[in-house]
C-alpha cells in the first residue's frame, strides 16, 4: 500500500520582510515622502548597508526596521510576524528581544558608569541583577574595557565609547543590530577598528543593518540598498 507523503516543511520566514512600506508626513497641506513604498527582504545572517545623501530617507528607514516610528502605510514582518501595528507595550518587548541599536553619538548616559549603560536593555528585560552585571562585564571585557567598568563615558574616548554602545546592543543578544553611522563621529583608523567589530558580530550569525555615507563600507555587505528621494532600491 501507497505511503502517504510527509506533509511538506513550511520554509524559514525572512527575518525581515518589507511590503509597500512607506512613511509620509503631512506640512502646510502638501504629502511630504520620508520613504516612499518600499519592498525589501532581508534574510537571517546579512550585512545590509544603508546609503544615500542627507535627507534622502536612510535614517527614516533605519528607525522604521527599529521599530522607532510607524509606517504610514505597508507591512514589517519580523521573523513572519506583523509589527508594524502592535502596540507600544508589545513593540517596546519585540525591540528589546529581537533588535539593538548603535548611534551616532553614541546615546550613552552620561551620569551612569559603562557597566550601567550596558545593563541598561537587561534592566528593561527583566534580568536578575547579578546576571546582568556578569553578562555586562564579560560584553566589555570582549571590546577591551576590562577594568574600566566604573568609568563614565566622559571619561573614554571615541572609540571606547562606541565600544560601550556596541556591547549595550548585544545585551539582549538580539539577532539584528541596527547602526546609524556608527564611525562618523570616529577618525579613520578608529573608524575602520569599529567595522571590524561590525565584520565580527557578522561572522558570528548577527544581521547587520547600517546606514553609512561611505563607500568604503560597501565591500563588508552582502546586501546594499541606495535612496534617493525617499525612494530605496537594491543595488
Amino acid at each position: 500500500m501507497t505511503q502517504p507523503s510527509p506533509p511538506a516543511l513550511s520554509p524559514t520566514p525572512p527575518l525581515i520582510e518589507l511590503t509597500g512600506l512607506e512613511k509620509t508626513y503631512a506640512v502646510g497641506g502638501t504629502l511630504i515622502y520620508a520613504l516612499r513604498a518600499t519592498d525589501l527582504i532581508v534574510r537571517h545572517g546579512a550585512f545590509l548597508t544603508v546609503m544615500g545623501p542627507s535627507g534622502s530617507g536612510k535614517s527614516t528607514l533605519l528607525n522604521l526596521f527599529g521599530l522607532l516610528m510607524r509606517p504610514t502605510a505597508g507591512t514589517y514582518l519580523l521573523e513572519g510576524r506583523a509589527v508594524s501595528g502592535l502596540n507600544d507595550d508589545a513593540t517596546s518587548a519585540v525591540r528589546c528581544k529581537m533588535i539593538g541599536m548603535v548611534f551616532q553619538s553614541f546615546n550613552l548616559l552620561s551620569h551612569l558608569t559603562i557597566l550601567e549603560n550596558v545593563c541598561v536593555p537587561m534592566q528593561y528585560a527583566g534580568i536578575p541583577r547579578a546576571a546582568m552585571r556578569q553578562r555586562g562585564k564579560a560584553l566589555l571585557d570582549r571590546f577591551g574595557l576590562d577594568g574600566r567598568y566604573g568609568s563614565r563615558p566622559t571619561q573614554l574616548s571615541g572609540g571606547q565609547c562606541q565600544r560601550v554602545a556596541i556591547a549595550r546592543a548585544l545585551a539582549n543578544d538580539p539577532p539584528v543590530i541596527l547602526a546609524d553611522e556608527p564611525t562618523g563621529n570616529l577618525d579613520e583608523q578608529t573608524g575602520l577598528e569599529v567595522m571590524g567589530i561590525f565584520q565580527e558580530l557578522h561572522r558570528s550569525g548577527k544581521t547587520i543593518i547600517m546606514v553609512t555615507h561611505n563607500p568604503a563600507y560597501r565591500k563588508y555587505a552582502t546586501q546594499a540598498v541606495s535612496i534617493h528621494d525617499g525612494r530605496a532600491s537594491e543595488t
